[in-house]
């Protein structure tokens, strides 16, 4: 992992030229924009690079939060995944937008940032994307998978990235063809994005309060299992979390989104990274399906990309409202419980002043 500080950058130069987030970006221009958040938010913003991909190129992601020189909680965030799915990674780049502009007039952000450190990848398949940018021809521009090299005894390209986690890798719903846009790989964890990602998230497991993948279609939000044999040990609190983020986003444009596991809602599958985060123990995995309902699919027009981020970030801020609340409520009454203990002994030996330093 290195955390890097901006060198040179179109975007970071003298010239100062505004990015827009109504419209999608080629790699190039994500990679300016986030240089762009570190010289416009340094006491927030820092770029991290956690891996490489098939074909070499950088994995990176923005680490957002105020640096109280303490270890803190975190929230993770991954876009792009899909190669096709461009709108998940305008997504990412407008809700970073969001919650840094809250954070300076929201006081309810601004804590969240005291508390928690935001780490959001706006295209993890990077390889995949940037082939999807190629040319105009409907193979190119619907490209799921990454760009792997073609395993013995086949010709086709790619791995389908979320059926490659270690979470009942090869079980449901996934092919052996690798020729399939379902292909799971020669074996669980085989492509070294899918590598990277669980080594970054997974040294630091304990300290993910949610862990959300955005994707796109189809307007649901899914949280474990993908498997039908396994249930989460939370489901209850899943769905509650999940029904009210859901109505958070119906209000933001009416758009109405399905909530549940996807053997009950979409269909059953194994290898996806919301199973993994679960299963590793972090407590909230959410995977959002943004719009829409197929009129568009994985072509979703520009002039769509405002109200379908709009949406999607009232519910995202729902689930990661509550996340923090949970956790930093419970840290209260603990802490009150603490004080009063010492307060008891230090009454109890006769005590009757005390030095708060």
């Amino acid at each position: 992992v290195q955390v890097k500080r901006p060198q040179s950058s179109l975007l970071v130069s003298s010239v100062r030229l505004e990015h827009d987030y109504f419209r999608y970006h080629p790699m190039p221009e994500i990679t300016d924009w986030m240089w762009l958040m570190v010289k416009d938010h340094p006491d927030l913003v820092t770029v991290v690079d956690y891996g490489r991909t098939h074909e070499n190129r950088t994995i990176s992601l923005l680490k957002i939060g105020l640096d109280t020189g303490l270890k803190k909680k975190a929230v993770w965030m991954d876009c792009g995944i899909h190669a096709r799915e461009w709108i998940a990674p305008a997504f990412c780049q407008y809700f970073v937008r969001q919650i840094l502009q809250t954070s300076k007039t929201d006081p309810k952000m601004e804590l969240m940032m005291k508390n928690l450190d935001f780490y959001v990848t706006p295209v993890f398949n990077v390889d995949g994307y940037v082939y999807s940018w190629k040319d105009n021809t409907v193979s190119t521009r619907l490209w799921r998978k990454n760009r792997s090299a073609s395993p013995p005894g086949c010709d086709c390209q790619g791995t389908d990235l979320n059926r490659n986690f270690d979470s009942n890798w090869g079980t449901v719903r996934v092919s052996s063809d690798c020729c399939s846009n379902r292909y799971g790989g020669t074996g669980p964890m085989s492509e070294p994005e899918t590598q990277f990602l669980t080594y970054f998230v997974g040294s630091r497991k304990d300290d993910f309060l949610c862990f959300l993948t955005i994707h796109s279609y189809g307007q649901q939000l899914l949280f474990p299992y993908g498997h039908p044999n396994f249930t989460a040990s939370n489901y209850a609190e899943l769905m509650e979390v999940g029904l009210a983020a859901a109505e958070a986003i119906q209000e933001a444009h009416g758009m109405i989104y399905e909530v549940g596991t996807p053997s009950d809602i979409l269909y059953s599958f194994s290898g996806s990274s919301q199973d993994w985060a679960h299963m590793v123990g972090i407590p909230l995995a959410f995977t959002f399906e943004l719009r829409d309902n197929g009129t568009f699919g994985f072509e979703l027009p520009e002039d769509l990309i405002q109200p379908t981020c709009e949406e999607a970030y009232s519910g995202v801020l729902h689930i990661i409202t509550y996340a923090h609340d949970k956790a930093f409520s419970a840290a209260a009454p603990a802490a009150t419980a603490a004080a009063a203990a010492i307060w008891t002994v230090l009454f109890a030996a006769g005590t009757t002043t005390v030095s708060l330093m």
